[in-house]
């Protein structure tokens, strides 16, 4: 059974064209949004993720109507494919149910990953320069050396309670406690 899905972006546009072809294709069903390809919550194309059995396909008018990004689109189709379904796009076509089309798909997927990998590539060489300057990522400490040592000895002196600790210094018990932690091993 081939069930269609169709997108379109804003209020403005019309599902019409996609309708159709998808129509014309052979669509028994056909489940549809009205929402940007950037949102993660599709409910159309949920119910039709969900819809497809083992042996249907799933049809869309172009690739950009199914996936909001490359690794999304391939993440899907995989997922599709794992489940003995197959996916056509009329646009491109691209028909997984053919050898033909798994070829494309499979250097889609090769393609993204290849972009993964080099964009990891980068941002462990940025990492690693930055380093060699002397910058340290993350987070900055909530509080100096000088601060973090008193805090540990009003803490050790119990003279003041955790929570007057806690406010004066402006941070969590869970903070106070891992720098009294952190001073325990010196």
């Amino acid at each position: 059974m081939l069930i269609g899905y169709a997108r379109i972006s804003t209020q403005d546009q019309t599902l019409a064209l996609q309708r159709d072809a998808l129509e014309k294709a052979g669509c028994e069903k056909i489940f549809t949004d009205r929402v940007s390809g950037t949102k993660q919550e599709r409910k159309g194309l949920t119910e039709a993720l969900s819809h497809v059995r083992e042996g249907d396909t799933l049809v869309v008018w172009r690739l950009d109507r199914l996936g909001r990004s490359l690794r999304h689109l391939i993440d899907t189709i995989t997922d599709l494919g794992e489940r003995g379904i197959g996916f056509r796009s009329l646009t491109e076509n691209i028909d997984t149910t053919t050898s033909g089309g798994k070829l494309v798909f499979h250097i889609f997927g090769s393609m993204a990953e290849f972009e993964r990998e080099i964009i990891r590539e980068r941002t462990l060489a940025g990492l690693a320069s930055a380093r060699s300057r002397g910058r340290k990522g993350g987070r900055p400490k909530a509080l100096t050396d000088k601060e973090i040592q008193q805090v540990r000895e009003l803490y050790q002196s119990n003279a003041l309670p955790v929570e007057d600790i806690c406010r004066r210094f402006n941070i969590t018990r869970m903070t106070l406690h891992r720098y009294v932690k952190a001073g325990e091993g010196q």
